[in-house]
């Protein structure tokens, strides 16, 4: 952050977006802390210095989640397998899509851990500073720890989650090999960088334009019919190609390849969609980072 000193004075400092000022009074002088418009090495420290705050941010959305619930934490399970026993019957049975050679509803399960996590991340974060809005206007932190934490808490969701991923592949006769486990977290990392990069941007534009909470879940919806989640890639044929410009979708074949063992990784398409992911995460940080210093006044 950038800092100068001034004089103590209160003029000019109710825009809490231009200058945050905290008084220092051994001294008799303010330090006014303005937004950089790009990405540094002293943001990155501040991310460090502030990470207690990322996690009690994360513990927050925690509570106030299954706060007052009936079913508590097996929320976290129910809609992975409401969905999963609703495509089996719709698309496995009814509309017969090929699952190559997998059961559909481990073929299927396997999908949506990595799906939920990557869309209730990438919902989550586009609205995140809107629904912080009170403490955005008033305390100085690195706003990055909003989205952020956003996708921290959907971590703990998605290993509940996963519990279930593996009774149904020792029901199934299933057993991953030591480099399908292996690959777990970066798997996580690719999609964690997907829902960050996209859910910075959609955060930004959401603290101007309330439109993205009405755009973003007809967009969700869609995208899952061009991600390989009821259905393999394979089944696209020489149009493979095209699904896997889609991050995702190496993702979850990925997933499926090491943790059922039923084909080889594809390191290539892999490498790819962690290429991608990796640019928007970028292109997402510094779009933030450019519309930052605009957030209090507008939101």
């Amino acid at each position: 952050m950038n800092e100068k000193k001034t004089k103590t004075s209160h003029n000019g400092l109710s825009d809490v977006s231009r200058a945050h000022a905290m008084s220092l009074s051994t001294t008799g002088w303010t330090k006014i802390i303005r937004p950089r418009k790009t990405l540094s090495w002293n943001d990155l420290q501040e991310l460090w210095d502030y990470r207690e705050l990322l996690y009690f941010f994360a513990w927050r959305d925690i509570k106030v989640k299954y706060k007052q619930t009936i079913v508590g934490i097996v929320w976290a399970v129910f809609q992975p397998i409401m969905a999963m026993v609703v495509f089996s019957v719709v698309f496995g049975k009814l509309a017969n899509l090929p699952s190559d050679g997998i059961p559909y509803p481990i073929f299927v399960y396997s999908g949506l851990i990595l799906w939920m996590f990557f869309t209730n991340s990438l919902s989550d974060a586009s609205s995140t500073l809107v629904g912080n809005a009170s403490i955005v206007t008033k305390v100085y932190f690195p706003r990055l720890l909003l989205p952020i934490s956003a996708s921290t808490t959907k971590l703990v969701d998605t290993f509940i989650a996963s519990l279930v991923l593996i009774v149904l592949m020792l029901y199934y006769g299933y057993y991953p090999s030591l480099v399908g486990v292996a690959i777990v977290p970066l798997l996580f990392l690719i999609a964690f960088m997907a829902s960050q990069g996209a859910g910075l941007i959609l955060c930004s534009i959401n603290v101007k334009y309330r439109d993205v909470r009405y755009v973003l879940p007809y967009f969700i919806q869609m995208l899952i019919f061009v991600t390989p989640v009821i259905y393999p890639t394979s089944i696209a044929g020489k149009y493979e190609w095209i699904l896997k410009l889609n991050p995702m979708a190496s993702v979850i074949e990925s997933a499926r390849a090491g943790l059922l063992g039923t084909a080889p990784i594809e390191w290539s398409s892999l490498l790819f969609s962690g290429l991608i992911s990796l640019v928007l995460f970028v292109i997402g940080i510094i779009f933030f980072k450019k519309t930052e210093r605009f957030f209090a006044d507008v939101i």
